[in-house]
């Protein structure tokens, strides 16, 4: 069993909803990619999204796009990425890891060699928002051959008959996107959440994450009641900008791990009224 899959199980036996934090890796400077990931781990982060930096993050708002700009100025390519994630693995063999980023980086590597660098790294899934379900007959397989589940996106728009597809294709969970519009943007509507989620769940018995428009730890809480897992992202990489602007990156473990544990205790304070 993947080790997402693993999360999912236990979670679920305890009654818990999944918290995904997503930050860039190499954002604000790489040698604080590592530390930040353990300390959202600390403040109850159960699955960490990595993003790859990317020049044009076509799915992303202001907040993520400025992110991929300061670490591609750090250089930090595919092949730095996976590299933090060996590093983090030294000390944490249990957190699931997703890379999430765009195709160009894995074309630019090559599918294979991604693959099996990526499995020896440690990283147990990939989600890549340029890259549709009928896009991937070759990618999915070699995923799964290498243990890293393919994580595919479902939109407010999605058809029920894309939905079924989406669904055959997905392993790990299905990341539904809460607003029409890029990350960071809109105001989130939870009773459409909700009848969406009940529609995909028709066609997946995989666990069900939202993200993009979950800002702080009321809007996190009520996410939870209609969700297996609660995504979280431009609040988190906020947080990063505003202290790499005030030259204060050193104090950012700490910083995310206090904004991170609001959050982590709304969701559980619902979780334990359901």
């Amino acid at each position: 069993m993947s080790r997402i899959a693993t999360c999912f199980e236990k979670l679920e036996a305890d009654g818990q909803t999944a918290l995904i934090t997503y930050i860039t890796a190499g954002d604000p400077e790489p040698w604080l990619t590592v530390p930040m990931l353990h300390a959202l781990v600390d403040a109850g982060a159960n699955i960490l999204e990595l993003g790859v930096p990317f020049s044009d993050p076509m799915a992303d708002g202001p907040v993520i796009q400025k992110a991929c700009e300061r670490a591609l100025k750090n250089d930090v390519s595919m092949l730095h990425v996976l590299d933090m994630v060996r590093q983090f693995r030294e000390k944490d063999s249990e957190t699931p890891i997703v890379l999430m980023g765009y195709a160009n980086p894995l074309e630019a590597m090559g599918y294979q060699t991604f693959a099996e660098k990526a499995q020896q790294a440690g990283v147990d899934g990939v989600l890549t928002v340029d890259m549709p379900p009928e896009e991937t007959t070759e990618f999915v397989p070699l995923m799964n051959s290498h243990d890293i589940d393919t994580i595919f996106l479902v939109a407010p728009t999605t058809t029920d008959e894309r939905m079924a597809y989406i669904a055959e294709h997905a392993r790990g969970f299905i990341y539904y996107v809460s607003i029409k519009g890029v990350t960071g943007t809109a105001t989130l509507d939870v009773s459409s959440v909700a009848t969406k989620l009940e529609q995909l769940r028709k066609h997946t018995d995989l666990p069900l994450g939202v993200g993009f428009g979950i800002r702080d730890g009321k809007s996190a809480a009520a996410v939870s009641e209609v969700s297996d897992a609660v995504v979280v992202g431009s609040t988190l990489v906020n947080c990063i900008a505003e202290h790499a602007a005030a030259d204060r990156a050193e104090e950012l473990p700490a910083a995310l791990a206090v904004l991170l544990a609001e959050i982590r205790h709304a969701i559980n304070a619902r979780d334990m009224e359901k």
